[in-house]
């Protein structure tokens, strides 16, 4: 395994947490629900490491401006998340990522990632030598272009003479990292969970004037189409970015299993897969929420030596 290192930073008092957050597209906003939780029960997150949106989410929660992501986020519809798009009919990926990554660091800043606060690890993949590579020091958003790189969707990033793609691709829990720091707990959050009957309630989407718009892929394929006959390809690479979405769940789901029993975390919070669709970032208030009950749920089961103050 090849590791992009920095030192480690140790802190003291208080419950810590070792947090994991896994890869799951849009799913990964439940990550901010999980996070709100442990926070509101006096759990201090002490180190994190992330795969594709966990690191994301992760990195973001790390520099200290998870809030203002989580502002943003909300304020979502399908419209806005089309438009942060940049479509690329070359590159290894229909988009680019570049006005996505623009939009954060104007949003919540940008530094290096041994000058965060808290030790933190976003974890890629070298599809050239098919390695995962930990990046632990370094432009923090450079360290998250990486991580989200879904293969076909994304095109991977180019980065210290590398070709990086989606953490999720080998460890979608990447608990490894988080080993160099010591904590009271460590606690995994894995988005891909077993499906489960949810009610979808009424989201953000119903209440924005997209509700008689078609579905955000079908519209992303209209898009792409409209830019004449070159682009046939592409949006058939769209149509099939679906299909290599429920590939990569099914792979990342056993890779999940093995991590888990190879390491044994303390807790596992586990969000169905159901959720919602890996790019329905507009749905970020019903996401979050879900996030925050399940974590909820799961932490009331910790043994008392093992949680966090009373909750008011």
């Amino acid at each position: 395994m090849n590791q992009i290192h920095r030192k480690d930073k140790t802190s003291s008092g208080g419950k810590t947490v070792s947090l994991v957050l896994g890869s799951g597209g849009a799913r990964g906003l439940a990550h901010i629900g999980v996070i709100e939780e442990l926070e509101r029960r006096g759990y201090r997150i002490a180190a994190v490491s992330g795969s594709s949106m966990g690191a994301l989410v992760g990195g973001i929660h790390a520099l200290g401006e998870l809030d203002t992501y989580t502002d943003w986020v909300r304020s979502l519809s399908q419209s806005d998340v089309v438009r942060l798009l940049d479509w690329s009919l070359s590159g290894g990926g229909v988009i680019r990522g570049d006005k996505l990554i623009r939009k954060l660091k104007e949003l919540v800043g940008e530094k290096d990632i041994e000058d965060l606060p808290i030790p933190y690890t976003a974890v890629a993949v070298d599809i050239e030598r098919g390695r995962e590579v930990w990046i632990s020091d370094g432009s923090l958003f450079d360290a998250i272009r990486a991580s989200i790189a879904i293969p076909a969707v994304f095109a991977p990033h180019r980065y210290r003479g590398r070709a990086l793609v989606d953490g999720g691709l080998l460890n979608p829990v990447p608990v490894a990292p988080t080993l160099r720091t010591l904590t009271d707990l460590t606690v995994v959050v894995d988005v891909n969970g077993p499906v489960t009957d949810l009610d979808r309630g009424n989201d953000h989407d119903d209440e924005t004037a997209d509700d008689d718009e078609p579905g955000l892929l079908h519209r992303v394929v209209e898009y792409v189409e409209s830019l004449g006959e070159k682009a046939t390809d592409a949006a058939q690479e769209i149509a099939l970015s679906e299909v290599l979405m429920r590939s990569l769940e099914t792979m990342q789901t056993a890779l999940t299993r093995h991590h888990l029993a190879v390491f044994q975390p303390d807790l596992v919070i586990s969000v169905p897969k159901n959720v919602c669709m890996f790019h329905e970032f507009h749905r970020a208030d019903t996401i979050i929420e879900t996030g925050r009950k399940i974590a909820a749920e799961r932490l009331d089961t910790l043994p008392p030596q093992n949680r966090g103050q009373t909750p008011p």
